[in-house]
């Protein structure tokens, strides 16, 4: 039998052995369902090609064999490509696993990026990805899909587990599947250890996390919203990868910053809230409701008590296609984006937010105040519900709401003028409508008529099917000229279109860039006075406004943080150390002590720090370690002081099922003195708490 007859075998035998492990009544009984089904898998003698020679790795030092560093392995391949919601869901699975079982137990997961679309082959792009979606274990860039198309998988996400020898012992489709990772890598670790087959060596890990930019204020930003305030125009930002929320004048000059670095999911005041992974945004008098996406939750932010609450969402994936509960006890999936609908209910209007919700392909909507809505259904406010689509991911419209089929949804703009939510479909590279006063879902520009094609995309403009988009992620109602303006995300450009269809671009070289152009823009905002266009330029970690009366005038708004907040980090040390005006050497170690009895370090995790040197004449033997390397500096001959910023990732915990991720920024002062040795070792100590 040949490696895509086995692989094709597999995933219908683990589906079926899905369901005899639910079945079990015990842990040992799974435990020896799963050793049965290993043992004859085992010995098949087959074995999966390596990967393909001159393929681009990430977070590795050097590309990785099954043949040499991967031998004696448990091998996890992980078939994705970033723009799959379903592969973002998995994440979490994978990184629990990681923590658990190390490589020197005998476990590596590979990420096998196998990209469906054409901007997702470039390895930039695919690094970008690495970074925003924090994944830590070895990443390869197999653009041709060389792998993919060798073994026979045949969708997003797809995880295979080979044997120490390379054998395929498993095959897992889709997403829902933590149980039985868990379960089939310890039977699989126990089985092949008891026959000396695991190998305990190192794979030479380099995260690619450690070249984000040290110094920047924003850390791919998602998207971005313009409100009045006290008659006065602002711009509230979702700091995506700072897991924050600023609110800051038409200038850059930030006002308020909500949240804080560490991922977690906490209501209070501005300081101690926290996001994870925040996108859309949206205004409603002095309330900013969020898009919590890897929280699964909506947030209220409010100016008025400037405190945040959560308003949707129980803080973990759901799986419920329907909706129908009140506030925190309706679970989400992913939601990536939100709007305001001002509903005419009678003689007066009645507010609802509306929630592109991505994970389960569809818009659901939250009730702000008792409404009235289509067919005199009647909810009480609080209430959350699906309002469009069935949970089937196509490009399906049709007169009645709940049977049209959304396709990751990730971009809302109210159009009030029109009693509609346009919406960026983004896996199905379409900009579309809902009517909302009749419930019907119309196409407006991209992809074709066959709403099961989800890789019609291009970069054409044209009128409604002939138009073409690469995945959008971003649209704002402008209603001073009655466009819809879209984040052509993956053609990093941006577009306009009306209400007819009729698509053209507005600025974007279609390639990633710094300057005049863009780099993966995913939100988009129009001034209140509809003259200028504002966009999150994703990749670029920056915030741009368009002129619209002349769109070659782009500018960076230049961010400015209050000099009360530190620009990257949980927590800010400073520190100094005084050496000889001679050539000396500086040696620093950092000691964690922490305030919280029961806050530990997490043995299990890595500890690292990154330095910059800030100025060019300082020569650092490393700018990357180990928590447990001693930062070392090489200064100059000279009287003039010298500063380096040293950032460190910290993983805490509070007890065994608590996990914190705290980052940690520190402030080094290198005076310079006569008297002083030319050779310095300083141990700093940190006090750390929650």
């Amino acid at each position: 039998m040949s490696v895509q007859s086995t692989i094709d075998d597999l995933t219908q035998v683990c589906i079926d052995l899905r369901q005899s492990v639910k079945k079990a009544s015990s842990q040992e009984q799974k435990e020896a369902i799963a050793l049965k089904h290993i043992k004859t898998y085992a010995g098949t003698g087959l074995k999966i090609n390596d990967f393909a020679k001159g393929l681009e790795w990430f977070n590795v030092s050097a590309s990785l064999s099954l043949r040499k560093e991967l031998n004696g392995k448990i091998v996890i391949l992980d078939f994705f490509t970033y723009c799959c919601i379903n592969c973002m869901h998995i994440l979490p699975d994978l990184d629990a696993l990681e923590k658990k079982y190390h490589v020197q137990d005998g476990l590596v997961i590979i990420g096998v990026h196998s990209a469906k679309f054409a901007n997702e082959r470039d390895s930039s792009k695919v690094l970008a990805a690495v970074q925003r979606y924090n994944i830590e274990h070895p990443v390869v860039n197999d653009a041709k899909l060389s792998m993919w198309r060798d073994i026979g998988i045949t969708c997003w996400p797809s995880l295979v587990m080979i044997g120490p020898s390379g054998q395929p012992l498993f095959v897992l489709v889709g997403e829902d599947h933590r149980e039985e990772l868990f379960l089939y890598t310890k039977v699989a670790l126990e089985y092949f250890k008891s026959l000396n087959q695991i190998a305990t060596n190192d794979i030479p890990i380099e995260l690619a996390s450690h070249i984000l930019p040290v110094n920047k204020n924003l850390l791919f930003p998602g998207k971005v919203h313009t409100f009045m305030h006290n008659s006065i125009e602002k711009i509230v930002i979702s700091d995506t990868g700072n897991n924050r929320i600023l609110i800051m004048d038409t200038n850059g000059k930030v006002e308020y910053v909500v949240g804080g670095f560490s991922p977690a999911l906490a209501d209070g005041d501005f300081e101690s809230a926290r996001f994870n992974a925040p996108q859309g945004v949206c205004v409603l008098g002095d309330d900013i409701y969020v898009a919590d996406n890897e929280n699964h939750a909506i947030r209220k932010i409010s100016l008025r008590d400037q405190r945040v609450t959560t308003v949707a969402g129980t803080g973990v994936q759901g799986r419920d296609y329907r909706g129908g509960k009140i506030g925190t006890a309706q679970e989400l999936s992913s939601p990536w984006d939100v709007a305001i609908y001002h509903h005419e209910q009678g003689d007066k209007t009645v507010p609802i937010l509306l929630i592109a919700i991505a994970g389960t392909h569809q818009i659901w909507a939250l009730f702000l105040e008792d409404t009235i809505w289509w067919k005199n259904e009647k909810h009480k406010a609080g209430k959350c519900i699906n309002i469009v689509g069935n949970g089937r991911e196509a490009n399906r419209n049709n007169s009645y709401a709940h049977a049209a089929s959304l396709a990751q949804p990730s971009g809302l703009a109210v159009s009030q003028e029109f009693k509609s939510v346009f919406f960026a479909d983004s896996e199905s590279s379409t900009v579309r409508r809902v009517c909302l006063d009749k419930g019907s879902v119309l196409p407006v520009c991209g992809a074709d008529n066959n709403p099961s094609n989800l890789h019609c995309f291009g970069d054409v403009d044209g009128k409604k099917y002939s138009a073409k988009l690469q995945h959008p992620l971003g649209v704002a109602w402008n209603r001073s000229d009655m466009l819809v303006y879209i984040a052509d995300t993956y053609n990093h450009k941006i577009k306009k279109t009306d209400s007819e269809g009729n698509c053209v671009t507005v600025c974007g070289g279609g390639k990633p860039s710094k300057d005049a152009s863009f780099d993966e823009p995913s939100g988009l905002a129009v001034s209140q006075d509809g003259k200028i266009l504002y966009v999150a330029d994703t990749n670029n970690h920056c915030i741009k406004a368009i002129e619209l009366d002349n769109v070659q005038n782009i500018r960076i708004i230049e961010v400015t943080l209050p000099e009360t907040v530190s620009t990257l980090s949980d927590y800010t040390y400073n520190f100094s150390s005084k050496v000889s005006t001679q050539d000396s050497d500086l040696s620093i170690s950092f000691v964690p002590t922490f305030k919280n009895s029961d806050l530990k370090m997490n043995v299990e995790a890595q500890q690292k720090w990154s330095l910059d040197l800030l100025t060019s004449n300082l020569i650092a033997s490393k700018l990357h370690g180990e928590l447990s390397e001693p930062v070392t500096v090489k200064i100059p001959s000279g009287k003039e002081e010298k500063k380096i910023t040293i950032m460190m990732n910290m993983m805490l915990c509070k007890t065994s099922e608590v996990c914190l991720s705290k980052k940690i920024r520190i402030n080094y002062s290198i005076l310079r003195d006569e008297g002083s040795p030319t050779q310095v070792t300083e141990n700093k100590e940190l006090f750390v708490k929650e």
